[in-house]
């Protein structure tokens, strides 16, 4: 688990499930396989086997590793914080099984005090298991979308039962103009960044902003991107927006 995370809509990182696979075009440059090789490097045995190199750059190579010793980590933290759950993977992938799903909802609810932001991109997966898992309230379940060839993962997301979602429209790598909000309680926009980041454009993230705004949804513009994020910064029209869902608090 790391404390103080860098992300800017959480507050740290849990990761009892590393490694996963390219699924859609907004994997191709995930800060996660540059990290899982480092990690690797550095010594962290959960992370090594779970990259290949291609073309010079790490890339999933599908092993997907459950990690036992990080399932009760969250219950050490008696303050409460926003936790982000698998960064290094996706809870949802079709390699973590049903029972570990399980074992992870169990510790979010034994820890009241933390809320816990999941992000999938297997929506679909995630719509079938729904019904089988026990949702506490503190569990925010959000789904990933690039372009417009992936909004369906928004009904697919409107079907589960958590109690806060949210979209991650990240790293954007198109027009969203006609997003269906209706249940949806928070939204996360932002560009690609790192080494072979791909461009946004002002006018995707003004637009997303706006259907948010008109839909009463809370917005949260995370970075402009590019190969330096800081130098690029995350102010949008002369402001930056930092909006987390009604009562949740920032």
């Amino acid at each position: 688990m790391a404390n103080n995370s860098s992300i800017e809509w959480t507050e740290a990182t849990w990761n009892p499930v590393v490694g996963c696979t390219i699924i859609s075009p907004g994997c191709t440059n995930c800060y996660a396989m540059r990290m899982a090789l480092r990690l690797e490097a550095m010594g962290q045995l959960k992370y090594a086997g779970t990259t290949r190199i291609s073309g010079g750059r790490p890339k999933w190579n599908g092993v997907v590793r459950m990690d036992e010793e990080s399932l009760l980590l969250p219950m050490k933290w008696r303050n409460g914080r926003r936790i982000f759950v698998n960064s290094m993977s996706d809870l949802f992938h079709e390699n973590v099984p049903l029972f570990f799903i399980k074992r992870v909802f169990a510790t979010m609810r034994r820890t009241p005090q933390h809320t816990y932001q999941i992000l999938t991109k297997r929506a679909e997966r995630l719509e079938e298991l729904s019904p089988k898992l026990t949702w506490p309230a503190n569990v925010w379940m959000g789904v990933s979308i690039e372009s417009e060839n992936y909004i369906f993962r928004i009904g697919h997301l409107r079907r589960a039962k958590a109690a806060v979602k949210f979209l991650s429209l990240e790293p954007l790598l198109g027009p969203l103009d006609n997003l269906d909000l209706g249940g949806i309680d928070w939204v996360i926009a932002g560009g690609e960044s790192g080494p072979h980041a791909r461009a946004v454009d002002p006018d995707w993230i003004r637009s997303i902003r706006d259907q948010c705004f008109d839909a009463e949804v809370a917005f949260h513009f995370k970075q402009w991107g590019g190969v330096n994020k800081k130098r690029t910064g995350r102010i949008l029209d002369g402001r930056t927006w930092d909006e987390f869902p009604v009562g949740a608090g920032g």
